[in-house]
């Protein structure tokens, strides 16, 4: 098998991030991207680990362990426990940029017209791992984008550290969250560029994977 004996970590879905006991900032992610991936991964014989935001999606492979995690932080912590010991590390979560800076531990009621919150930034977890990446690891992020989308996502490729980073635009029908298809251009280090047709994400799974394996020989 092309990854037997590999260890693969990747990040799935959205975070959420607290208000109060009741509310919360989030994103429409589902986590169907990042979980076809790690279904990829394991049917070509990887041990995967999945850090995974709170999604319906599940597994259904043995090699695949899922590890829940709710908040950005928590999903960071998570990430850096297993990144070390991991061959391929995908970030494909989307991961919230803000949290607020005081949750309120009751009920927000409602009373004024008008409500500030005060948010402050969480940690960029493909960032700060980046930093502390072999020689013998692949990094993988993912850029959604709505204008700028290369520039924005040839900025992450270098500021990450990242091997490859994988482009879709939400100017794309069909690509993007809370879809089964997804439409991607995949940039390497060297700044070539392959785009894809809208394909399934199961499908997209594979070309991505076949990407990272020629990256890690």
């Amino acid at each position: 098998m092309e990854l037997s004996s590999k260890k693969v970590l990747i990040t799935a879905g959205p975070t959420r991030e607290p208000i109060d006991p009741v509310r919360y900032i989030s994103n429409f992610s589902t986590g169907k991207m990042g979980l076809a991936l790690a279904e990829e991964c394991a049917h070509r014989g990887a041990d995967v680990i999945v850090v995974k935001g709170p999604t319906q999606v599940k597994p259904d492979h043995p090699n695949i362990k899922i590890i829940d995690v709710t908040t950005a932080a928590q999903m960071y912590d998570a990430c850096a426990q297993y990144f070390p010991e991991s061959d391929v590390i995908i970030f494909a979560a989307a991961v919230a940029d803000y949290t607020p800076k005081n949750p309120a531990s009751t009920k927000i009621k409602k009373k004024e017209n008008d409500f500030m919150l005060e948010l402050t930034k969480t940690k960029d977890i493909a960032y700060e791992l980046g930093k502390h990446k072999t020689g013998g690891q692949v990094t993988v992020g993912f850029a959604l984008e709505t204008d700028h989308e290369m520039e924005n996502a040839l900025s992450k490729l270098e500021k990450k550290n990242l091997d490859l980073i994988v482009l879709n635009s939400l100017q794309d029908p069909g690509a993007g969250f809370q879809h089964d298809t997804n439409k991607v251009t995949i940039v390497d280090k060297s700044r070539n560029v392959i785009n894809f047709d809208l394909k399934p994400k199961t499908e997209v799974a594979k070309d991505i994977i076949d990407h990272i394996l020629k990256l890690h020989k």
